[in-house]
C-alpha cells in the first residue's frame, strides 16, 4: 500500500491572486507531488466581464461571483488563505503577510491583477469611481440610482440637470458597455416610475481621448459601435481630453477649447495600472507598472517565480516571428495560468519549460440591447447576431451551472420586460454619496 508523502516533502507552490490567471493555475496544478497555498484578499472569484451588470442593477452579485473555497473544495492539495500580502523576499523564497506571518515556497505564481489608473491624478477617484471589484459595483450602483432620486427631489431645473447627466470617461469595452446600459436604464427601465422628472431626458456622455471608441477593434467595427451607441441615445465625444474632475462635473479640452460639463455622476473607465505588489519585487517594469517576464513567464534570474495575468508584461511569438504584447483579457490570463502551472510541473519532473504562445480567440463588446460588435478571426460582425454571440459566450464561461441558469433567466426577463430588479439602495438616508455595503446584495 502506497502512502501519501508528508506535506513538507511536497513541492510548495504559492499563488497570489484568484482571478482568471490564478484560478486557472491552481486548477492546473492538481498533482500528487504539489501542495498549493492560494492567497487572495477576498473570499470569492469574480467574473469581471459582467461586473458592469451588477453596477447597473442587471444582475445580483452571486450571479457573477463564487466562493473560492467552494470552487476548489474537491482539490485536496489546495489551502486557501484570505489574507493581504505585504511583501515578497525573492532570495529567501518567502511571502510575508500583513498579519506578520511568513510562508516559504518552492515556486511562486504572482497573479494579483490590476487596479485603476488615474494617470497621476488619484484625487479624481473620489468623484469618478472605477469598476474592478464587487465593492466598486455596489458603490457605483447606489450612486447611479441615487442620482435619479435626487433629481426627483430637486425642483429647480438648473439644479436638477447635473443629476441627470451621466459621464463615462474612457471608450474601451467597459466604458462602451456602461454607457449603452445607462442609456437603456434611463429610456426604458425607469419609464413611468417618476412623477417630477422624465428619466429619458437624462444625458449619457461617453468621453474618449483618442479619435475613436474601442481602439482594440478594427476601425469599421469601432465606427459601428459608435453608431449603435448613438442610436441608443449616448453622446459620444472623441478627441476629448479630461483635464479635471470635481464634485460638480468634469472639465475637458477638445478642439483647442476648454469647457466644463456639469454632472454629479462620473464613471472612470479610462485606464488601469498593475497591482502595486509588482513594484515591490525590484524587477524591471513597463510604463503601466507590469513586470517584464521571460518567454516562459518566469522573471529574469528566478526560474521559480512566475508573473501572470494583468500584472505581466508578456509577449507572444506570432507565426511570422514577430513578438507582440499579450492583451490584458481573460482568455490570455487563463492561458498564462495554464502555462505557468505546466512549467512548474515540467521543472519538477526534470523537463524543459515551454515558451508562452498566446492564442487569440477574438474580441467582443456589447453596447446594449441587440447591439454589440464581434471580431472573431476572419469574421467581423455587429448588431443583433453579435449581441447573441456575446451573450452565449459570457454565459458559457460563467462560474458554475447555477450561475449560468440564473443569468440566462435574468437576461431573458430583462429582454422581455426591460426591467432590472437588482435596483436596491441599501442606505438611502446618506444622500448621493451613500455606499451600498457588500453582503446586502
Amino acid at each position: 500500500m502506497q502512502t501519501e508523502p508528508a506535506p513538507a516533502a511536497l513541492h510548495h507552490v504559492i499563488i497570489i491572486g484568484c482571478g482568471f490567471a490564478g484560478l486557472e493555475a491552481a486548477r492546473s496544478l492538481k498533482h500528487p507531488r504539489v501542495r498549493i497555498t492560494l492567497i487572495d484578499r477576498s473570499n470569492h472569484h469574480l467574473f469581471q466581464p459582467l461586473l458592469y451588470q451588477v453596477a447597473t442593477a442587471g444582475l445580483s452579485a452571486p450571479s457573477i461571483a463564487a466562493p473560492i473555497r467552494h470552487m476548489l473544495r474537491r482539490q485536496r492539495n489546495v489551502t486557501v488563505l484570505m489574507a493581504e500580502v505585504s511583501g515578497i523576499d525573492k532570495a529567501a523564497r518567502r511571502v510575508r503577510l500583513s498579519d506578520g506571518q511568513a510562508l516559504d515556497y518552492d515556486a511562486l505564481i504572482l497573479a494579483s491583477g490590476a487596479t485603476h489608473s488615474y494617470f497621476g491624478r488619484d484625487e479624481w477617484a473620489r468623484h469618478a469611481p472605477g469598476l474592478k471589484t464587487l465593492a466598486d459595483a455596489f458603490k457605483l450602483r447606489a450612486r447611479i440610482l441615487l442620482a435619479f432620486e435626487q433629481a426627483e427631489k430637486t425642483r429647480a431645473p438648473e439644479a436638477r440637470a447635473p443629476w441627470l447627466n451621466f459621464i463615462i470617461i474612457g471608450g474601451g469595452p467597459t466604458g462602451v458597455e456602461m454607457a449603452g446600459t445607462l442609456a437603456e436604464i434611463a429610456r426604458h427601465t425607469l419609464r413611468d416610475e417618476f412623477r417630477r422628472i422624465d428619466p429619458a431626458s437624462a444625458q449619457v456622455l461617453l468621453l474618449e481621448g483618442s479619435e475613436r471608441v474601442l481602439q482594440a477593434f478594427k476601425p469599421e467595427l469601432s465606427a459601428k459601435a459608435r453608431q449603435q451607441l448613438e442610436a441608443l441615445g449616448v453622446q459620444v465625444q472623441c478627441g476629448c481630453k479630461v483635464v479635471d474632475i470635481g464634485a460638480e462635473g468634469v472639465r475637458v479640452e477638445q478642439d483647442g477649447q476648454t469647457r466644463h460639463i456639469p454632472a454629479r455622476t462620473v464613471v472612470w473607465a479610462a485606464g488601469v495600472a498593475a497591482s502595486p505588489l509588482g513594484r515591490s519585487l525590484g524587477l524591471p517594469l513597463d510604463r503601466a507598472g507590469r513586470v517584464i517576464v521571460e518567454a516562459e513567464l518566469s522573471v529574469a534570474g528566478h526560474a521559480e517565480l512566475y508573473v501572470i495575468g494583468d500584472l505581466a508584461a508578456a509577449q507572444s511569438h506570432e507565426r511570422d516571428g514577430r513578438l507582440l504584447p499579450v492583451p490584458g483579457v481573460s482568455p490570455a490570463a487563463k492561458q498564462m495560468g495554464r502555462l505557468a502551472a505546466a512549467n512548474i510541473l515540467a521543472r519538477l519532473q526534470g523537463r524543459s519549460a515551454q515558451k508562452f504562445r498566446y492564442i487569440d480567440y477574438g474580441a467582443l463588446a456589447t453596447i446594449g440591447r441587440k447591439a454589440a460588435v464581434a471580431d472573431v478571426g476572419r469574421f467581423q460582425f455587429s448588431g443583433y447576431f453579435a449581441w447573441l454571440f456575446w451573450l452565449f459566450v459570457h454565459v458559457y464561461f460563467l462560474i458554475g451551472f447555477r450561475n449560468r441558469l440564473v443569468v440566462l433567466m435574468d437576461w431573458a426577463w430583462a429582454y422581455l420586460s426591460f426591467q432590472r430588479y437588482a435596483r436596491v439602495i441599501a442606505e438611502p438616508a446618506g444622500g448621493a454619496e451613500t455606499e451600498a455595503k457588500p453582503g446586502t446584495d
